[in-house]
């Protein structure tokens, strides 16, 4: 896999994870940590999101392009 492609996966995967896939994931069970699992979805990518946004930058970092 090369750079570009993971650029492109880590930008798409934040959209599609909280649009594309919300309506299959919009469910009362199962109950994680004690939150319906539609909230914890959401929850999850709002922690996962700035990861990629790391990831993309340490990519750019990494290629020279921020310079």
């Amino acid at each position: 896999m090369g750079r570009k492609f993971m650029k492109s996966l880590l930008i798409i995967l934040p959209l599609i994870s909280q649009l594309v896939v919300l309506p299959f994931v919009n469910r009362i069970d199962p109950i994680i940590l004690g939150i319906p699992f539609l909230q914890f979805w959401l929850f999850l990518w709002i922690i996962l999101t700035p990861l990629c946004t790391l990831g993309i930058y340490q990519l750019d970092k990494s290629e020279g392009s921020l310079d």
